[in-house]
């Protein structure tokens, strides 16, 4: 599974927020959402924004969770090089 895909499953299980209610607030039909959350597809870097957008909207900390683990090594490294 792609980092993208462990990152919003992660996500959606810890918040509680349903794959209907992601797809919803993306605008997006739900049968996307779940071929993320069950491996069949990979979510584009356009997606990945929209994604985060989204999850911003329904809760915030969803949406820094959400970056936080799919760019993890890239934003903790830089954050100690501060």
């Amino acid at each position: 599974m792609g980092r993208a895909n462990q990152a919003l499953k992660r996500v959606l299980e810890a918040y509680k927020i349903s794959q209907n209610s992601l797809a919803v607030a993306l605008g997006i039909d739900r049968s996307a959402v779940f071929k993320w959350v069950h491996e069949q597809r990979e979510p584009s870097s356009d997606t990945i924004v929209e994604i985060t957008k989204a999850l911003k909207q329904m809760n915030s900390e969803a949406a820094k969770e959400f970056v936080r683990l799919y760019l993890g090594e890239i934003v903790e490294s830089d954050d100690r090089q501060e």
